[in-house]
């Protein structure tokens, strides 16, 4: 196999199934050498007796391309440390790291259980910073050695994470904690030659498969809209020396669409120059708001 990836090294977590499965294949096709993450758990990440993770593998090396399982917990400093010392112990070197990890337990907010928050920000954000920080520090040992890589990295928010979304307020703020941590990690990795972007992608998964339970096709496109092979071609890019020069964004990835998304920045104004009355405050913020872009609804609001 060759392609845009050819001989990189790339893992990608929660790589069993749906969008991890996608994008491990996709990878794969263009050349590059993969580190096939899952935990192999349930949908609501309960032990699951079948591991999907060594299938995946098969898949790729039936094809001609080269490939290892890795059924770490990448949510612990251990199980992160040994993904990462798979790919550098088996192939030598770690281009790309594509956070994708995660499962739902959805729940409206007064129903929602602290064990089910904590569950999910611990696959989601904490899931996505352990792997991170253990493939930041083996690039900054290479550049400070002379050899700065062309490090890639490709989290996975949602658009839950953008707008919300009804009855999934952790799944929510972990969603949106991932971007701030995309924006942070940009900041600081980028002297060592990393890049990290997000994607928030829409698809047919475990996850969503109620909500995508009929595969839809475009007019006159002739392809499943809502497949996950849709979303894989643009991380693959991200994931490739060909996207030098991007780093810090966020796209929103569905069907044939890539929107570039732009996040938090400065609307109207006002600047008295003293300190505001209460009355004084609230009279100008609805001002304010009056001239202000309206935001876009929550998920099923």
């Amino acid at each position: 196999m060759s392609g845009i990836c050819d001989g990189r090294v790339v893992v990608v977590t929660g790589a069993g199934r749906g969008l991890g499965r996608a994008h491990a294949l996709a990878f794969a096709a263009e050349g590059a050498r993969i580190v096939v993450n899952d935990l192999g758990v349930g949908l609501d990440g309960a032990p699951d007796a079948d591991s999907p993770a060594a299938q995946v593998v098969a898949e790729i090396r039936a094809a001609g391309g080269e490939a290892v399982a890795h059924g770490g917990d990448i949510a612990t400093t251990q199980g992160a440390s040994s993904l990462i010392t798979t790919a550098l112990e088996t192939y030598g070197r770690l281009d790309t790291l594509v956070n994708n990890a995660g499962f739902l337990r959805d729940r409206m907010l007064v129903n929602l259980d602290e064990d089910d928050w904590d569950a999910v920000m611990r696959v989601h954000l904490k899931g996505h910073f352990l792997p991170l920080k253990q493939a930041a520090a083996h690039w900054r040992t290479e550049a400070k050695a002379g050899r700065t890589p062309a490090a890639r990295v490709v989290n996975t928010s949602s658009g839950a994470g953008l707008l919300g979304s009804v009855g999934q307020g952790n799944y929510s703020a972990a969603k949106a904690g991932i971007v701030g941590l995309t924006l942070v990690a940009s900041a600081e990795l980028a002297r060592y030659g990393v890049q990290v972007n997000a994607i928030a992608p829409a698809a047919r998964t475990r996850m969503t498969e109620r909500v995508f339970a009929q595969t839809m096709t475009a007019p006159g496109a002739g392809f499943d809209t809502m497949a996950p092979e849709n979303v894989s071609p643009l991380v693959v890019w991200l994931g490739s020396a060909g996207s030098a020069g991007v780093s810090g964004r966020v796209f929103e990835v569905e069907a044939g669409r890539i929107t570039v998304m732009q996040g938090w920045r400065a609307g109207p104004s006002v600047d008295r120059g003293s300190r505001w009355t209460p009355a004084e405050a609230g009279e100008t913020a609805l001002k304010l708001l009056g001239e202000a872009e309206t935001p876009g609804q929550a998920y099923g609001a």
